[in-house]
């Protein structure tokens, strides 16, 4: 598989040198996104699709150094070979509440996963959205969930999230 690792480094610029610098010192890097008038902030990966065969991860609405923080736990937890359920709750992902991974459609790459693309040189990698409960222990597609709280963590897979529920 092609990567920016392969990239001839004369061709690159400063912060891709950067970008690519962090994956090979650490075997997979962060990338941050803000809030904005369009959505809300998120942070997602890039390197665990080549180090480990497993998908990118995303996640939305949480503080950056916490999305950071869960991903090297999660990248500890690949390199000590586990493997997260994808479509179930978990609670090996958060200390104080469950979580649930699902798989994220590709039309969704462009808008969220840009250095991974980059990265790639594509779209053939996959990815995962990392999705949390409110403090009700309710996830964003169950009925009790409010308005803003669904807006906070937006359904990346081909819809109706992954068939958990029904619109």
């Amino acid at each position: 598989m092609y990567t920016a690792l392969d990239a001839d480094p004369e061709k690159l610029d400063d912060g891709d040198r950067t970008f690519v610098a962090k994956i090979r010192q650490h075997g997979w890097a962060t990338t941050s996104i803000g809030a904005d008038d369009e959505g809300p902030g998120f942070a997602y990966t890039t390197g665990f699709w080549l180090k480990f065969g497993h998908p990118e991860l995303i996640v939305f609405s949480l503080p950056g150094q916490t999305a950071h923080d869960t991903f090297w736990h999660l990248y500890r937890e690949l390199e000590a070979g586990r493997r997260m359920p994808v479509g179930s709750e978990t609670g090996d992902v958060f200390e104080n509440a469950p979580a649930v991974l699902l798989p994220v459609a590709q039309r969704h790459y462009r808008d969220h996963l840009g250095w991974s693309r980059w990265f790639y040189a594509g779209d053939r990698f996959e990815c995962l959205q990392l999705l949390y409960p409110d403090r009700d222990g309710h996830f964003p597609w169950s009925p009790q969930i409010s308005i803003d709280i669904r807006a906070a963590q937006p359904d990346l897979t081909e819809g109706n999230w992954f068939g958990l529920c029904a619109r």
